[in-house]
């Protein structure tokens, strides 16, 4: 990621992952996500034969885009006006993870997609995973962010899980310009766009009781919207990938 685009260049880095079902499916199970949920590619969000082969329902997408000109400048204006989040506690709407270390966006994703919604009720007690997010509900932004940069039981789950990619892992100090963001649909039906490098979780809009993440709704909302800025923009990078977290069976 380039310095516009990611912590600064002073913090720690992580090997940046790969948009990979099983390595993302890996991270989240090592650190305690119940085996019965996993992710898995989204291969096209337009053909109806693709999309039938995914689980349903689907409760989180983790989508890598390109940190275009375009993008940067659709985020900062709508950024401008918005307060820095300030969050916390257990009736905190959803909980978000500011990025402090660099090229983490992946497991910042990551973690976004595990920590909310029905998701969060597949966390094994007393895991990695758990003791995290109890620790961190009732912190602030700041200090939730400070949890994440120490926290050992990530570092280590982050290493295992970069190694496991089908190409060659990118060294932890590598710049990148591809980002992760995750779109979740919150217990009350609302879309959350989660995201470490904005200044707090958005609300992208309130999905229906039988509409998913992957529902053309919550695409319209979420996904759709990178690809028409992109297009948009005239310079033509559509290096997109997606994966959608849902019930799996190994």
């Amino acid at each position: 990621m380039t310095d516009t685009a990611d912590a600064p260049q002073t913090n720690k880095a992580f090997v940046p992952l790969e948009n990979n079902p099983e390595v993302m499916t890996h991270l989240v199970r090592q650190l305690g996500l119940s085996p019965t949920l996993g992710f898995t590619d989204v291969w096209s969000i337009d053909s109806p034969d693709l999309l039938a082969f995914i689980p349903r329902p689907s409760y989180a997408l983790l989508l890598v885009f390109p940190v275009s000109a375009a993008y940067e400048a659709t985020r900062r204006t709508e950024d401008a006006p918005l307060p820095d989040y300030t969050g916390s506690g257990p009736n905190e709407p959803v909980m978000w993870f500011k990025q402090t270390i660099r090229n983490a966006c992946g497991l910042i994703g990551l973690l976004h997609a595990v920590s909310n919604g029905t998701p969060r009720k597949h966390i094994t007690p007393g895991s990695d995973l758990d003791n995290l997010l109890k620790e961190a509900e009732g912190l602030g932004p700041i200090q939730r962010a400070d949890l994440l940069y120490e926290s050992k039981a990530l570092e280590s789950a982050h290493a295992d899980a970069a190694k496991l990619g089908d190409t060659d892992a990118p060294a932890a100090e590598d710049s990148v310009d591809l980002h992760f963001v995750a779109f979740v649909k919150g217990e009350d039906g609302t879309l959350w766009e989660l995201d470490g490098r904005r200044k707090g979780p958005l609300v992208r809009g309130v999905l229906e009781e039988g509409e998913d993440a992957l529902s053309e709704r919550a695409l319209q909302l979420g996904v759709r919207r990178f690809l028409e800025v992109e297009k948009g923009s005239g310079d033509g990078d559509l290096r997109f990938s997606l994966v959608s977290l849902g019930e799996v069976f190994d």
